[in-house]
């Protein structure tokens, strides 16, 4: 078998002292992969055996920075079958995307004491130009790949939200929208299906994003959730048809801003109280009774809840199975606190590439996390879609006047 023992005065006279360190852990780590190799093969380094699985067939470099500085490692080949040593477990696309927008941001010269320490925290001392560009490429291929791919079926529901994050531009740092997209299928899968990165949220940056998803397959949309953004609702209907809902949660916090602290309480819960009523017809009767109550107290208030009525309400007019995962943006939350925490890390992105590149990485992994799983809504209650009482309910946004 291989030969175990660590000969420390050889690599002390190799080495010299302010390098011993170094060496010794590249050699320990050698001596651990050659060992780790034996026993996958069953048999030591020319040692005839009957358990003997494989051969070996040389060797791939790979270093592995560490504080130490970087250790080249030698990774054992086999002519059958792989080999990977478990301390060398490859990064998760999302890890990956991470250290090269570091590195990248690091190299362009625009790196904030932060991304320095950090860089030094992976145990880098330097970094080359063309070996972040490896990395780069690597991911950009299967994170575009993800986010170009075709949508096959029909997605009833789609869901829609920002986040913001900071970009240098030109000498500058300005705020961008990053706009991500989630989908069920008719069989109550989830997928994420679509990122998008702009200045603004006006109308045609939205209607740029949706036709570009229609482009690439997203069809039989019937319900939009959103925040109330404008520019959504009207290219909502400039370019699928559907009905939009606005964020139950983001409506509550705006109309409990026309109410004194104190009341807040009593009037949310007097609000609460229409969205459990059992179907779309109830539920109107009730806002507009409550909207009546609140009315005499708070005009602005009531005058709110008289315009918000359509679009608070509209998933109403959805399945009863489906209604707890459709009057809100939430079913995004979660996915929107990971993309904060990786993006937090950097800061200031370098540029628009790197955000997509990060967020697009982040999004991918979540999106093969969801399809392991079970169904996110019933298959049974996507039948009632096309019934024609859901139809009669369901009124589309109507379309924008021309300025």
């Amino acid at each position: 078998m291989t030969d175990d023992r660590l000969p420390l005065a050889e690599l002390m006279a190799k080495s010299g002292d302010t390098d011993f360190l170094r060496v010794v852990a590249e050699s320990v780590l050698q001596l651990i992969m050659e060992a780790d190799v034996d026993g996958v093969i069953g048999a030591g380094r020319f040692e005839r055996s009957t358990d003997r699985q494989t051969w070996r067939n040389g060797y791939r470099d790979r270093t592995l920075e560490t504080r130490l500085g970087p250790l080249n490692l030698k990774i054992p080949k086999l002519r059958t079958g792989s080999y990977f040593p478990g301390f060398l477990e490859p990064r998760k696309t999302v890890e990956k995307a991470l250290v090269s927008v570091i590195q990248e941001a690091w190299i362009a010269g625009v790196s904030t004491r932060r991304v320095d320490e950090l860089v030094q925290a992976m145990g880098m001392s330097g970094i080359s130009k063309s070996s972040v560009s490896k990395l780069c490429k690597d991911i950009d291929e299967r994170v575009n790949a993800f986010l170009r791919r075709p949508l096959d079926g029909e997605w009833p529901y789609l869901w829609l939200d920002a986040t913001y994050l900071k970009v240098r531009e030109g000498g500058r740092i300005v705020s961008v929208a990053a706009i991500i997209a989630v989908a069920v299928t008719t069989e109550g899968k989830r997928e994420i299906v679509g990122l998008h990165i702009g200045p603004s949220e006006a109308e045609p940056f939205w209607t740029t994003f949706l036709r570009d998803l229609v482009k690439r397959g997203l069809r039989g949309v019937k319900l939009v959730i959103s925040d109330a953004h404008e520019g959504l609702k009207a290219a909502i209907t400039r370019v699928m048809s559907a009905t939009w809902q606005r964020c139950r949660v983001h409506f509550m916090r705006n109309a409990l801003a026309y109410v004194p602290k104190a009341q807040t309480t009593v009037v949310a819960a007097a609000i609460r109280q229409v969205f459990l009523q059992p179907d779309h017809a109830q539920a109107v009767q009730s806002w507009r009774h409550v909207a009546d109550q609140l009315r005499a107290r708070w005009p602005k208030l009531g005058a709110c809840m008289d315009g918000a009525e359509t679009d608070v309400l509209a998933y109403m007019a959805f399945p009863s199975q489906h209604r707890t995962k459709l009057h809100s943006t939430n079913p995004l939350e979660r996915l929107n606190k990971e993309v904060k925490r990786r993006a937090d890390v950097v800061g200031i992105f370098p540029n628009e590439d790197s955000i997509v590149r990060l967020i697009g990485a982040v999004l991918l992994e979540q999106n093969d996390e969801w399809q392991l799983q079970h169904r996110y809504m019933q298959a049974e209650g996507m039948a009632e879609l096309a019934t024609p009482r859901l139809e009669e309910l369901t009124t589309p946004l109507p379309t924008p006047h021309a300025a």
